[in-house]
């Protein structure tokens, strides 16, 4: 010990609080959606493994439980078949392996395929999906020499690593005392096996096994909740962001902000440019609210009917606002005025198929019913 003068002594091994602080200081802002499809897209997704190991465990236990006769019986069958052709049989014959191949895939292929179930059905309850990504399996290199020292830290000195001795002590005590408070309630029957036949007693015991089985399984189950909440909480920290970061991904996502802000400028130009022209329409269809299309139809140099302004909302209000004070037609028309604002571009001639609309609305002005007389 070092002992100063007015001081508390001091211990020679110091523990740097530095090690529980947070990994990722000054990352404070949540992941963005992007950030979250990309770590799916890598296949990192909030997992618990022990979730996992105690779905498998307790689907598997509770199938041993339900098979146990046909899993007794087909082993009673293996081993007479064997044991009743081993004087007799050749040591040449390969049709014994094949034999035993064909019970043990009875035996093994039902186990197999519930703990393969049961582990795809814990993740997706855990992520409501299946998930199967690529780059979760590639190998990485780097893994073959890892950091020491954080692994160190990370193991010993973090939340995560206190976390999971805690939890592993709970489990281990918990397992232990349900499996002794267990066996000892049916105690009593062990002695009564030395009257009983062997199969009674191998029936006893593996039903005790399984009983057991079932019971840790279902506390594993229960001990694996807070672990399932903890790995969330525990994955969206290790994809927090800093306030820069934020910036840099909505910077790729919208572009630089003084592009935006050139690119807005030059719509909002296009857009009181366009509303200038309503003058020069010789009519204004709208939805009435939303949407206002400008006209022009001059026969003399004109092919087709020609989109001259057109906008929406506050744009829509401008360009109607426009025409009555020019005294412009102002015809509604909901269809033709969504169609002609989606379809056709500010310059462009009204394709043929609305032209029939577009009649109607036309012969409605006195230019062109003068025009009409004139043809007739």
């Amino acid at each position: 010990m070092i002992e100063q003068e007015g001081t508390f002594p001091l211990p020679l091994f110091i523990i740097d609080l530095q090690w529980f602080a947070a990994e990722d200081e000054g990352r404070s802002e949540d992941p963005t959606e992007t950030k979250l499809r990309k770590a799916r897209e890598e296949g990192r997704v909030p997992k618990s493994q022990d979730l996992n190991g105690a779905f498998v465990m307790l689907f598997t236990s509770t199938s041993l439980f339900l098979l146990a006769p046909f899993i007794l019986r087909e082993c009673i069958g293996v081993l007479r078949f064997f044991f009743t052709r081993a004087t007799t049989a050749s040591i040449q014959n390969t049709g014994w392996f094949f034999v035993f191949v064909r019970y043990f895939m009875k035996l093994a292929l039902p186990i197999s395929f519930v703990a393969l179930v049961s582990g795809v059905a814990a993740n997706i309850v855990q992520n409501k999906t299946v998930l199967f990504s690529v780059k979760s399996i590639r190998p990485q290199f780097k893994k073959i020499s890892p950091d020491v020292i954080r692994f160190f830290k990370r193991s010993f000195f973090s939340t995560e690593g206190l976390f999971n001795l805690l939890k592993s002590l709970i489990k281990i005590t918990a397992i232990f005392f349900v499996s002794y408070f267990t066996i000892r309630n049916d105690l009593f029957m062990f002695v009564s096996l030395l009257g009983v036949s062997l199969t009674q007693s191998i029936f006893y015991i593996t039903s005790l096994a399984g009983k057991v089985l079932l019971e840790v399984s279902l506390l594993l189950v229960v001990f694996s909740l807070p672990d399932y909440f903890f790995q969330r909480r525990q994955f969206i920290d290790s994809l927090k962001m800093s306030r820069q970061e934020v910036k840099e991904e909505l910077k790729e996502q919208e572009g630089d902000p003084l592009v935006r802000s050139y690119v807005r400028k030059q719509m909002q130009s296009l857009v009181r440019e366009s509303a200038r022209n309503t003058t020069d329409a010789d009519v204004v269809i709208t939805n009435p609210t939303h949407f206002a299309v400008a006209v022009q139809y001059e026969p003399a140099y004109m092919t087709a009917p020609t989109v001259v302004a057109k906008g929406s909302d506050g744009t829509a209000y401008r360009i109607k606002r426009l025409a009555k004070e020019a005294g412009i037609l102002i015809e509604e028309n909901k269809p033709l005025a969504r169609a002609l604002y989606t379809q056709v571009a500010i310059g462009r001639e009204v394709p043929y198929e609305y032209f029939n609309a577009l009649v109607l609305i036309f012969t409605k002005l006195d230019k062109f019913k003068t025009h009409a007389q004139r043809k007739r």
